[in-house]
């Protein structure tokens, strides 16, 4: 499988592009590999399609987040494929095909279908089900294509009629002066079709308000503020022909008790005695798969930081796993025996390094 290229390169602009310089771009892109400049050139479709999908990315605010922070991998977890072909890209950027060459996606603005709202749900799990990915189930209230019309908003055996006020066209056409004016039907609401019989569970609305259980597979790796796009989840379109939004999740995550995160990387802090400090030890430490034995050397010092190479979060973007960061903490005995204080005496006799010793040689030279 070919490894896509990045986004910002297939449009040839900065990671801090703004979006008229995004739309720019990708204009000139999408007229010099259009399919009609092009016709039977494989090439050219490809890099048509390729440049439509990292336009469709970087200029959507969630999906931009989503893409700088993980990369593809991160849009993948979070349900983006891109757009699966010239129809889906020309229904996705009716509009800016319509300002580039003079062209829409095939219906009037008054009458577009409408797609159903996006949904958002803050979800908090634990550190360990950030690390490793876990599976979630959630409830989630919406509003649903109705079960007793199907969305058509007419009690069974009736069906829609078309607006006598707009001839189906969904529009008004005002004369103001030397001006002609289009707004929106006030009788159909720009659906150009009226509903004399409505549908008595949904009162013509053609959804309802319903709860619906989801399955949400969360990948490992994420982090505070990671976003998982569940494509089709969102609220059901106003409209029959019309799509369903999709519903974002947004991830939130438990501190843990023992470690700290640091992008992939996990931090503990590990406390040793002075003398495990000066002799080397070996110690047992907790690791997120379970304990793992872990040589102390001799001589550590205060603040010392090791590395267990391997043993942090995976990345969503690469799957490789970051690394363990041991920070030591030397403790400093607080209660001591007669005993323990005569060694340390005859200990501090024979340091020849002690800091005083050191002070000394150091204003001899002054």
């Amino acid at each position: 499988m070919t490894e896509k290229r990045d986004y910002y390169e297939v449009l040839g602009v900065a990671k801090d592009v703004s979006k008229p310089e995004l739309k720019k771009a990708y204009r000139k892109l999408a007229i010099k590999y259009h399919p009609d400049k092009n016709p039977n050139n494989k090439e050219a479709e490809e890099k048509f399609k390729e440049a439509s999908e990292a336009y469709e990315v970087i200029n959507d605010d969630h999906k931009r987040q989503i893409y700088d922070q993980f990369g593809h991998r991160g849009l993948e977890g979070a349900g983006h494929t891109g757009p699966s072909g010239f129809e889906d890209i020309f229904s996705s950027f009716g509009d800016i095909f319509e300002d580039f060459f003079g062209f829409g996606s095939g219906s009037s603005r008054g009458n577009r279908v409408r797609r159903g709202s996006d949904l958002r749900y803050n979800m908090t799990i634990d550190f360990m089900e950030a690390a490793f990915g876990t599976e979630k189930t959630i409830s989630i209230p919406k509003l649903d294509i109705c079960d007793s019309c199907k969305g058509s908003g007419c009690e069974e055996g009736t069906s829609s009629e078309t607006c006598p006020h707009c001839h189906g066209t969904g529009q008004f056409i005002q004369s103001q002066g030397f001006f002609k004016v289009k707004t929106t039907c006030p009788y159909c609401k720009g659906h150009g079709s009226i509903i004399p019989n409505p549908c008595r569970k949904c009162r013509g609305a053609g959804r309802v308000e319903i709860t619906r259980k989801v399955q949400v597979k969360i990948p490992a790796g994420v982090d505070v503020g990671s976003k998982l796009r569940l494509t089709g989840e969102g609220e059901a379109s106003p409209s029959p022909e019309g799509t369903s939004g999709d519903l974002y999740v947004v991830i939130n995550v438990k501190p843990h008790k023992f470690f700290q995160r640091d992008n992939m990387d996990i931090i503990c802090a590990i406390d040793i005695s002075f003398i495990q400090a000066a002799l080397g030890d070996e110690i047992t430490i907790p690791t997120l798969v379970g304990e793992e034995k872990f040589k102390i050397p001799k001589g550590t010092q205060y603040g010392d930081v090791f590395r267990l190479r391997g043993e942090g979060i995976a990345s969503l973007r690469t799957g490789r796993r970051g690394d363990q960061i041991i920070k030591v903490i030397i403790k400093t005995p607080t209660k001591l025996n007669k005993k323990q204080i005569k060694l340390l005496e005859d200990f501090d006799k024979l340091d020849s390094n002690k800091i005083s010793n050191k002070l000394k040689n150091l204003f001899k030279n002054i």
